[in-house]
């Protein structure tokens, strides 16, 4: 009987797997994903999928109107005129010897990665260095005061700082309210 039961089952999943054509289509369930068969062949070989990147068509960042490859080749005056004021008036006093040595660092961290690779993580104190175009890319761990929390540095990021990306507190998670002084005169039934 054993035997019997388990025939009827594989043949109740063999019947679930091919579905009829005039069924119409409608998205599996995680139930049904698992019946689905992979098929060795199905898959792409490295060429194609480079292939089909290269076709797709990404939306072109823009900083303020300026397309990134340009916004890479600006010098630090005509940056200026794009960021906000703060920034602004932090990059006019000169940027000074710590963020200059971050900088290098990151552009070594660049030059050593091997091509298609993310650069290795430049750790740093300098929550409030701004973040300049030439720092797209690398892989900054950023101190908020207990570890060095790993951020990438993206285009959208230009003219901020980076203290901006690693939060310095645990946000409250709000549970029940604790029993305070007030409430303890409660008259409590026995």
């Amino acid at each position: 009987t054993n035997s019997r039961k388990k025939q009827q089952h594989q043949q109740h999943q063999d019947a679930t797997l091919v579905r009829p054509l005039a069924q119409p289509y409608r998205s599996l369930s995680r139930r049904d994903s698992r019946r689905i068969p992979t098929n060795p062949t199905n898959t792409m070989d490295a060429e194609k999928v480079a292939e089909l990147r290269k076709k797709r068509q990404f939306r072109k960042f823009t900083y303020r109107g300026i397309e990134l490859e340009a916004l890479l080749d600006l010098s630090n005056e005509e940056l200026m005129d794009l960021i906000t004021a703060r920034p602004r008036r932090r990059m006019q006093r000169g940027l000074k010897r710590k963020p200059m040595a971050l900088i290098k660092r990151l552009r070594q961290a660049k030059k050593e990665a091997p091509p298609g690779e993310k650069p290795r993580g430049v750790k740093t104190h300098l929550r409030n260095m701004v973040i300049v175009p030439e720092m797209i890319g690398s892989i900054v761990g950023i101190y908020n005061g207990k570890m060095f929390c790993g951020v990438e540095m993206k285009p959208e990021m230009v003219g901020m700082y980076l203290g901006e990306f690693a939060i310095t507190y645990k946000p409250v998670q709000h549970g029940r309210p604790g029993v305070s002084a007030a409430h303890q005169t409660r008259f409590i039934p026995l």
